[in-house]
């Protein structure tokens, strides 16, 4: 199933980039004959997005192929049931009834062990699973371990989602990136980050034989430390750029009221957009038009042209002023965010083994597999489906200039960059806060069971204390369950 899934993806790319090479015969690097001349830099540049999903496909069949060579049943697993099955034979066999020989205690002890392995082992009817189902999914959902760390997880998700979706949009406007660049920093920064994370979270695990209590105590230093991290994201960011008729500032700079006098005749579309910038006064105007310009003049160079528009009536000088947005002062900063953020990545994703571990040696063994799916369902339905229509709303909220379509709002052509950085950061902020809250009751959870099960085998056995340094640890405590 799961390589006709891969193919089922690879199949949906090459559809999608099919109306691509019927629509558009000329080469993917090049625009239609007389076209808008376009810069990577401009908002409504697109580039070849058809490519991202032909590679994707060719690479998803590749790795599909090795799946189809996989037998329907694995062998191991059917020789170990057979195994246990005549064992529970032997176990219930009218001489096993009076009192055990060694050999029967070291079958047995085994046996039990596996904490319902053999008692589920028969197959079960659908209207049978059904009718354990709710029970079984009840008892797992009223267990606090399992119910916090899926509560962790999804806010862990929810952060994630939201920077996956709306990251290379947020590192465009604030820090006037190209969108091929904001995505190459991520691609090649946050993600390998988080996969050494995801790494070094189950070598911990593994190396130290961490149990319960100190996975618990790694899942909260992880998401606090990369809380601390986001607190100086709030203060790395770039002022919103000067538009000519959309921010208000003091003074009497040339372009900044809604319809100066430098254009007064020209009759301007509002819906139009083709931004140029003043370079003397730093002022971005929407068109050329509104600019009060009268001529363009182009310069070709040996691989690329530059748009300059000239006699421009509400630019100082009149001009030449070249095409496109203004160019950001503190682009330099997008280096140390994107390092930030890696390392925050890579510090949330340290949790991700520990915190699964807490799951699998907190449920019940026959609770396992439904537990996980529990929690893979949940993620889905509370973090990754609703995390991108709540950035997305959020984001929204920080527009100061709505593009029109038809008399309705289009998309977005300018952000409050501080709204933006504060209402995007503050989101992954609240949700990394949420989870280190659900850590914390974990650890306080753990402690707290930790300590009664000190005191009850204190109560039962009173000369505990004395014969402890008589006993070995390993025999005495198993380590999967030591704190």
């Amino acid at each position: 199933m799961i390589g006709y899934g891969a193919v089922l993806v690879a199949l949906a790319g090459l559809l999608m980039s099919l109306p691509h090479f019927i629509s558009e015969p000329y080469r993917y690097d090049r625009a239609s004959p007389g076209g808008i001349s376009l810069t990577s830099k401009d908002p409504r540049w697109v580039g070849a997005w058809w490519l991202g999903f032909l590679i994707s496909a060719g690479a998803v069949a590749l790795a599909a192929v090795p799946y189809f060579f996989f037998p329907r049943e694995m062998p191991k697993e059917k020789q170990e049931l057979r195994f246990w099955r005549k064992v529970l034979t032997v176990s219930d066999s009218p001489v096993s009834k009076g009192e055990d020989s060694p050999s029967e205690q070291s079958l047995r002890e085994p046996l039990e062990k596996q904490d319902g392995l053999v008692q589920i082992a028969p197959d079960l009817t659908v209207i049978q699973f059904i009718k354990v189902f709710p029970r079984v999914l009840l008892r797992t959902l009223r267990h606090p371990i399992f119910l916090l760390v899926v509560l962790s997880q999804v806010c862990m998700s929810s952060m994630v989602a939201g920077m996956a979706t709306f990251l290379p949009k947020f590192l465009e406007r604030q820090f006037s990136v190209t969108a091929s660049y904001a995505n190459l920093l991520i691609g090649g920064l946050t993600i390998p980050s988080a996969i050494i994370g995801i790494v070094v979270g189950g070598v911990l695990v593994k190396r130290l034989h961490l149990g319960p209590m100190r996975c618990g105590a790694l899942c909260l230093l992880g998401a606090l430390f990369c809380l601390l991290l986001s607190l100086p994201l709030f203060f790395m960011g770039c002022p919103t750029h000067r538009i000519a008729g959309i921010t208000h500032e003091p003074g009497n700079l040339p372009g900044l009221e809604q319809f100066p006098a430098c254009r007064g005749n020209c009759s301007c579309p509002l819906d139009d957009f083709n931004p140029i910038c003043d370079p003397s006064t730093h002022v971005e105007y929407l068109t050329p038009c509104q600019a009060g310009c009268t001529s363009r003049v182009v310069q070709e160079a040996l691989d690329k042209s530059q748009v300059f528009y000239d006699n421009c009536s509400c630019v100082v000088g009149g001009g030449p002023v070249p095409a496109g947005s203004c160019d950001s002062a503190c682009s330099h900063l997008v280096l140390p965010f994107m390092f930030l953020v890696s390392l925050g990545a890579a510090l949330a994703s340290l949790t991700h083994t520990p915190s699964f571990m807490l799951i699998l040696r907190g449920v019940k063994k026959e609770d396992k597999t439904l537990a996980v799916g529990i929690q893979f369902m949940l993620l889905r339905v509370l973090a990754w489906m609703p995390s991108p229509v709540i950035h997305g709303s959020a984001i929204d909220t920080t527009c100061v200039y709505w593009a029109q379509s038809c008399g309705r709002r289009a998309v977005c052509r300018y952000y409050d960059h501080d709204l933006l950085r504060n209402r995007f950061v503050g989101l992954q902020f609240f949700f990394k806060t949420g989870s280190l809250a659900c850590f914390a009751l974990i650890l306080a959870i753990l402690r707290q069971q930790d300590k009664e099960e000190r005191t009850q085998v204190t109560v039962s056995i009173p000369g505990l204390q004395q014969q402890q340094p008589l006993v070995s640890g390993p025999e005495k405590k198993p380590e999967e369950f030591r704190p």
